[in-house]
């Protein structure tokens, strides 16, 4: 194993190292990119990710070139089953991702559309404790009526958050170069505090602002990659937009530039190699994905941070759970836990969960539904299941309840559903089709709406958070059948484990 992790950081070194022999008028610089990344420890039984390997790289890299950068092109305050948990009665939000990203000596990031799952409190909390810059030409804070920039508060100074970034940098040689940044984050999630401007008309702008004033001009985006498209297409001297959102990884050429885009959670990171002529002002960009996986050796001081944390999780997931890192199921494919599909369309993880579901009261139920927007995990759940994925696909846990309701409203729930379509209402659903015709079917029969339904809920769709009228005191809400903490649907997450279990693969 030793020799694997040697001959790993030997070809770290040599191969980044080796194309750096540049001329005396060539200035050669390195970008890191990071994109999405919700887990600061390694995932897989421990195969991919984790952000002390990416340490390490990011180390072996600036010992041969200190004009090396690491970036994070947003989603990483949330979601996570780690920023779930409760730490002296306050979950933890994000500040896991701070403490470690603080001691990697980030350079600079931009908002994501997840870093406004928190509350406004919670993300001024983590824009405090963060000694790394951030970034964002679109992006405000909406407060009393009035838009803004959001601040970073630190002892006695307030420092807004940048609408553009720059920095300058020289080499042996004595070449110099300043660079400029901008970043646009799209208006995905929509919060009373968050004023989102129009991406392509603030790209131009900040653009516009920086172009005079440095040699060169970047993008670190969390945008659709349509949408970093045309953010090119209207700002076409750009040449390189590190970007995320997508969760996997691309390089995308638009004419003389490019788009690139990592794998989620680390399993793979950008590195970029520009190279700067400063007589001609030309750029040369090659870009290398690289695997960060358990032939990388770990940074030691992250790891102790990223292992701290890990000892809180697994101290309270086996509060339910004794073995959560335990193999308890191995699917023939990949469950899809992304947000934009289980959002929208009827995934094989949301048939998992409604199956368990219906399971935790042996089949007795007529159907199942759960909301999309209870699956958190946004990501691809690997084939070998442990209990430790069902946990961080719905971290917030909650009961399962058998109602038993009147058709009418149970098709009034699932057209609801279906018109939030996009949203964390849109639902996933056990026993329920949709015929050529539109209408709602349950086992194969169209639904009667005067025909009491027994049907599986997640306890949160019951309080009327995504579907307003589906409440207790609905009138064709006729009875409810609470779990006891004996039973298997007192836990929708342990419900799910259990039923995978019973599955005996």
């Amino acid at each position: 194993m030793k020799n694997k992790l040697f001959l790993a950081v030997i070809f770290i070194i040599v191969f980044f190292s080796c194309k750096q022999n540049t001329s005396k008028n060539e200035l050669t610089f390195k970008f890191i990119q990071l994109n999405d990344v919700y887990e600061i420890a390694p995932l897989g039984e421990g195969t991919f990710g984790g952000l002390a390997r990416v340490a390490h790289v990011r180390d072996s890299i600036k010992k041969e070139n200190p004009n090396t950068f690491l970036f994070m092109a947003g989603d990483f305050l949330s979601p996570s089953l780690l920023g779930t948990i409760k730490v002296n009665g306050e979950r933890i939000q994000g500040k896991q991702m701070i403490e470690v990203m603080n001691a990697m000596e980030f350079d600079l990031v931009t908002f994501g559309n997840h870093e406004f799952d928190l509350k406004e409190k919670d993300l001024q909390k983590r824009l405090n404790e963060s000694s790394f810059p951030w970034m964002s030409s679109n992006v405000r804070h909406k407060k009393n009526d009035t838009v803004s920039f959001f601040e970073i508060q630190q002892y006695k100074d307030t420092l807004p958050v940048s609408d553009i970034f720059t920095m300058e940098m020289s080499d042996a040689n004595n070449n110099q170069i300043k660079i400029g940044f901008l970043g646009v984050t799209l208006p995905y999630s929509v919060k009373d505090y968050v004023y989102y401007g129009n991406i392509y008309d603030e790209a131009e702008r900040a653009h516009n602002e920086l172009k005079n004033k440095v040699d060169l001009v970047f993008g670190l985006t969390h945008l659709e990659l349509e949408q970093d498209k045309e953010f090119l297409k209207r700002i076409p001297e750009i040449p390189l937009v590190m970007g995320g959102h997508e969760h996997y990884a691309m390089s995308v050429p638009i004419g003389d530039s490019k788009i690139t885009k990592a794998d989620a959670n680390a399993k793979t990171i950008y590195i970029h190699t520009l190279v700067y002529n400063v007589d001609e002002k030309s750029l040369k960009i090659e870009s290398e994905l690289f695997n960060i996986d358990d032939k990388i050796t770990s940074k030691p001081e992250i790891e102790n941070i990223v292992n701290k944390w890990g000892n809180i999780l697994n101290f309270k997931i086996k509060e339910i759970i004794d073995e959560p890192s335990e193999v308890i199921f191995v699917s023939s494919e990949s469950l899809d836990g992304t947000e934009k599909s289980n959002r929208s369309i009827q995934t094989n993880l949301g048939a998992i969960i409604t199956q368990s579901m219906a399971w935790s009261f042996n089949d007795e139920v007529d159907a199942a539904l759960v909301n999309g927007g209870s699956i958190r995990v946004d990501d691809m759940l690997p084939i070998n299941l442990s209990s430790m994925d069902i946990f961080r696909t719905l971290p917030f846990g909650g009961g399962i309840l058998k109602v038993d309701l009147k058709g009418v409203l149970l098709k009034e729930v699932l057209d609801y559903g279906m018109s939030k379509k996009g949203t964390g209402a849109y639902l996933q659903r056990y026993f329920v089709d949709q015929g050529p015709d539109g209408k709602w079917l349950i086992q194969g029969e169209e639904i009667i709406l005067d025909k009491i339904y027994k049907v599986a809920f997640s306890d949160f769709l019951l309080r009327g958070f995504d579907i307003p009228f589906l409440t207790p005191n609905n009138k064709h809400v006729k009875n409810i059948h609470r779990p006891t903490k004996e039973d298997k649907a007192y836990d929708i997450r342990k419900a799910t484990i259990l039923y995978l279990k019973s599955l005996g693969n």
